[in-house]
C-alpha cells in the first residue's frame, strides 16, 4: 500500500512539472488584436502592408532595409519569447526586438508571423553561435568556426491565433 502511494505521488509530481513546462509565457501584451491576429510592438497600419518573402530578402541582402517580412517561426526562445528564428525554405533569420521593448508568446512556434524591421547580416564568432545554439536548445559542441546570420531588429510582429 505504501509503494502504490508513493508511485501515485511521483506521478503526480511529474505530471505538475510537465504542465508547468508547457504553460506559455507572455511577457508582452498586444498593442492591437483582432479575432484573427495580435500586434506584438508598434502598432501598425496591418491592412496596407505588402509583405516579402525572407528568402528574396535574403538573396538580395538589402543590409540596413527597413523591410516587411512573411516568413514561419522555426523556433522560438522558451524562456520568455524575446527572439524567434524565422524561416523560408532553406532560409532562416534570428529575429530580435528593437531595444528589447517587447516579446512574443513562447507557443508561437509553427505559426507564420508578419513582422517589420531592420534586415542586417552579421558574422557571429563561434563562441557567440555556440551560445545561440545552447539558447536554442541545441547541442552547442556542433558548432565551428564563425557563422554568417541573417538578422532582423523588428519594430511590430503579427502573430496569428492558430496555427
Amino acid at each position: 500500500m505504501k509503494k502504490l502511494f508513493l508511485i501515485a505521488v511521483s506521478v503526480l509530481f511529474t505530471t505538475s512539472l510537465l504542465a508547468q513546462d508547457a504553460e506559455v509565457i507572455r511577457l508582452s501584451d498586444p498593442v492591437q488584436e483582432t479575432e484573427q491576429f495580435e500586434v506584438f510592438g508598434a502598432e501598425l497600419n496591418y491592412e496596407s502592408l505588402s509583405p516579402a518573402t525572407l528568402s528574396d530578402i535574403i538573396e538580395s541582402e538589402s543590409e540596413n532595409t527597413v523591410v516587411t517580412l512573411k516568413a514561419s517561426v522555426a523556433e522560438v526562445c522558451s524562456k520568455k519569447g524575446c527572439f524567434f528564428i524565422a524561416e523560408d525554405g532553406d532560409y532562416q533569420a534570428r529575429i530580435t526586438f528593437k531595444d528589447y521593448g517587447f516579446f512574443i508568446p513562447t507557443d508561437s512556434k509553427g505559426k507564420e508571423v508578419i513582422f517589420v524591421g531592420d534586415f542586417t547580416v552579421k558574422t557571429l564568432s563561434e563562441e557567440k553561435a555556440k551560445h545561440y545554439a545552447e539558447d536554442a536548445g541545441k547541442d552547442p559542441e556542433t558548432v565551428k568556426g564563425s557563422q554568417k546570420e541573417y538578422s532582423v531588429v523588428a519594430t511590430s510582429v503579427i502573430v496569428p491565433k492558430t496555427k
